[in-house]
């Protein structure tokens, strides 16, 4: 059931291969990585999460479908990816103090995911990898003002207009 490229017995992998994985160490590995990214992406992104954990969850496995390599692709890796990249992103493009954080917690926690864009293991899939950050990077220039918390306003006392008004600033 994963994604088989260029094979009409593939085309269920696009669902089913995020949920498959070649061993406990696998899925193990992909497991924590998701809870944290996908926990951050519903708390600081949730009408965001609306769209982005879709589009990366289906859009990877249809592109190595289009275009990968001939061996079976299975893994919650490209969702990992595409998440990472969008809060990783969002954060510098949106300049809020939580995407910020968010940002530099990602990049500090997954920094080393960069090294699975290359091509240096036959048996890890690099081209899911990429396509979900393409797509992740893509989304989070598309959702940019979506989710931006309001900015704080602190009413204070003018003395100086002579009314004692409160203004916010």
């Amino acid at each position: 059931f994963g994604v088989r490229p260029h094979s009409l017995a593939g085309l269920p992998g696009i669902l089913f291969a995020p949920l498959l994985h070649g061993s406990f160490s696998h899925l193990i590995s992909n497991s924590l990585p998701l809870m944290v990214l996908g926990t951050g992406m519903l708390y600081l992104y949730p009408n965001s999460a609306l769209n982005v954990i879709p589009a990366v969850y289906l859009g990877p496995g249809l592109a190595v479908w289009l275009f990968g390599r001939p061996p079976l692709h299975i893994g919650a890796s490209g969702l990992i990816y595409g998440l990472a990249i969008y809060i990783l992103i969002s954060g510098i493009i949106r300049r809020d103090t939580r995407a910020v954080s968010a940002s530099m917690l990602v990049f500090f926690l997954y920094g080393t995911l960069l090294w699975g864009f290359l091509p240096n293991q036959t048996s890890i899939s690099w081209e899911t990898h990429l396509i979900a950050a393409l797509i992740g990077l893509v989304l989070a220039f598309l959702f940019r003002n979506l989710d931006i918390p309001p900015r704080k306003r602190y009413a204070r006392g003018d003395k100086a207009n002579g009314n004692g008004d409160h203004l916010s600033s």
